[in-house]
């Protein structure tokens, strides 16, 4: 089971990560008071020095289709080529 949830996460770009902040009309700020976080994160992850994984590229899947964007997020292969 554990393999099968693995293959399900999403992995988010920097302009995915961008497009979805703007598409919600909110700082990086706000963004990151929403998933409990810092700003920073935010910042880098737009940044592309790092993409959000585990329970913040859920919560950005989850706000993404409640908000109905629209993303291209990528099935995540294998993590260890992050």
């Amino acid at each position: 089971m554990m393999q099968q949830r693995e293959k399900k996460r999403r992995q988010w770009t920097k302009k995915d990560v961008r497009a979805l902040r703007k598409h919600l009309d909110v700082t990086q700020a706000r963004l990151a008071e929403e998933l409990g976080t810092r700003q920073q994160t935010i910042s880098e992850w737009e940044k592309g020095m790092y993409p959000p994984r585990g329970a913040s590229a859920t919560l950005l899947s989850i706000i993404a289709e409640r908000s109905g964007f629209t993303y291209q997020a990528r099935e995540n292969q294998d993590e260890s080529k992050q």
